[in-house]
């Protein structure tokens, strides 16, 4: 029992905490903060190119701690982004995490891809990756 008695709160720090140090394994990067950093960016392009729905139904998967940064700063109105090129998404997460000692590119946005192949349920993966744009979904593996 949590010593606040805020069972989920402690739950979901622990996720959170699970999810980013199995992403930085997968990156092989020392630092866990550039880690959830790249998660965070990358989740957020991925919710701006689908739409609203399936944000939501993925949403629902995600550490409470993580959803909250999935769904802040969002405008609705403005998503599904117009720009839909593998270019633009590969450069609106480089913008955020370009300065990241160990960045490597669309590399590193394939590790959080398989990240999230394996703690997303596969059904709401297929619906995420059918949902975004062909050139996108390419550099998600299977």
């Amino acid at each position: 029992m949590s010593a606040q008695g805020l069972e989920v709160i402690d739950h979901t720090v622990q996720l959170t905490h699970e999810w980013i140090n199995e992403l930085r394994d997968r990156l092989d990067w020392t630092s866990s903060r550039d880690a959830l950093r790249l998660l965070r960016v990358t989740l957020v392009q991925i919710r701006d190119h689908i739409s609203h729905d399936e944000a939501a139904q993925l949403s629902a998967q995600l550490p409470l701690l993580v959803r909250g940064m999935f769904f802040e700063g969002w405008i609705p109105s403005r998503t599904p982004v117009r720009e839909r090129s593998v270019d633009a998404f590969v450069t609106a997460i480089e913008d955020q995490v370009g300065d990241v000692l160990d960045w490597r590119g669309p590399d590193d946005i394939i590790a959080v891809f398989r990240t999230l192949n394996s703690r997303i349920s596969d059904g709401e993966i297929r619906d995420v990756k059918t949902a975004l744009p062909r050139h996108i979904r390419a550099l998600w593996p299977d």
